[in-house]
């Protein structure tokens, strides 16, 4: 029951400033700013969506493989996959790029400045879905531009099943290219600014969205989320988490439980309060790989929250 999981891998180096921005940076000076700020704190992170679903859904005990392109400097993330027991195989090497990567300073109010580049995820589209061999569902998470539109195709050209999670891609696409996902995938999943984006872009409202897809997914924070399934709207309550330390990578831990529910069958409610429970788990780490419960810790904090076993 593999799943398909296209999408960025990236690193994110992340930085603490002490200071705050409105200190070091004057109003009416910035048409020319030349400021430099000490960074005490840092730390270097395995990140990008596809990463961290795949992980995520490890833990679970699916069986992820990855679709994505890394750059020169990815060996290290690729060793770690290995580590990890994920399949390398449909990883494209982009000898002439950088590993797309984002730089994030952060201040002492958790102001935040953010330098992303893509490197090789713009040539995300080299890689082709028939190559992936036989999969039971895919997720076309954000990625290159091109990469995204060509993977979206594909799969819908080979009949797979797949969930199109735009996330902090969607403001590359317009109204008309949105609705070529919608009409293409099987399920979409999107936060609460991501579902508002989507109506304004398509003219549509979510009903009308879920009437062309087999689910329409909304988290909303810790509201939990909203299934949109035919005409039934099921709402997933938000987990309590141990502790909230820094929600990097939780829409990806949920895009993991909605994979694993998925592929093993189990009804809306379900997926939706498994893929709740990974956000929660996933919130009280740093970064978005580094909690690591057991499948029978997850199995035990499920039943704990809901009552029932999965």
């Amino acid at each position: 029951m593999t799943s398909l999981i296209c999408g960025s891998l990236a690193f994110d180096t992340i930085m603490s400033f002490d200071g705050r921005f409105s200190e070091a940076i004057l109003a009416d000076q910035l048409h020319k700013v030349n400021v430099a700020f000490l960074v005490p704190a840092l730390r270097r992170e395995f990140g990008g969506c596809a990463g961290n679903i795949a992980y995520n859904l490890k833990l679970l005990g699916g069986d992820p493989l990855i679709m994505a392109t890394i750059g020169q400097d990815g060996a290290s993330y690729l060793d770690r996959l290995a580590a990890l027991d994920i399949s390398r195989r449909n990883i494209r090497t982009i000898e002439t790029s950088y590993t797309a990567q984002a730089f994030i300073t952060t201040d002492a109010d958790n102001n935040q400045i953010t330098a992303f580049h893509p490197g090789a995820m713009m040539l995300s589209h080299q890689n082709r879905i028939a190559d992936a061999g036989p999969v039971k569902l895919a997720i076309v998470a954000p990625d290159g531009r091109d990469g995204m539109l060509q993977h979206a195709s594909d799969c819908a050209a080979l009949g797979t099943p797949f969930i199109f999670d735009p996330g902090q891609g969607m403001p590359m696409f317009n109204g008309a290219e949105l609705e070529y996902f919608i009409d293409l995938a099987s399920f979409v999943a999107v936060n609460d600014y991501e579902a508002a984006m989507l109506v304004e872009r398509t003219g549509l409202t979510l009903e009308a969205i879920a009437q062309r897809l087999s689910a329409l997914i909304v988290t909303r924070g810790e509201l939990g989320a909203e299934i949109y399934s035919g005409d039934q709207r099921i709402d997933i309550p938000c987990v309590r988490a141990e502790q909230i330390v820094d929600p990097t990578g939780c829409g990806d831990a949920f895009r993991a439980g909605m994979l694993f529910g998925l592929t093993n069958e189990l009804d809306w409610a379900t997926t939706g309060r498994l893929a709740s429970l990974m956000g929660a788990i996933k919130i009280a780490h740093q970064g978005g790989q580094n909690h690591a419960p057991s499948q029978s810790e997850i199995a035990d904090r499920f039943h704990a929250a809901f009552g029932y076993r999965y």
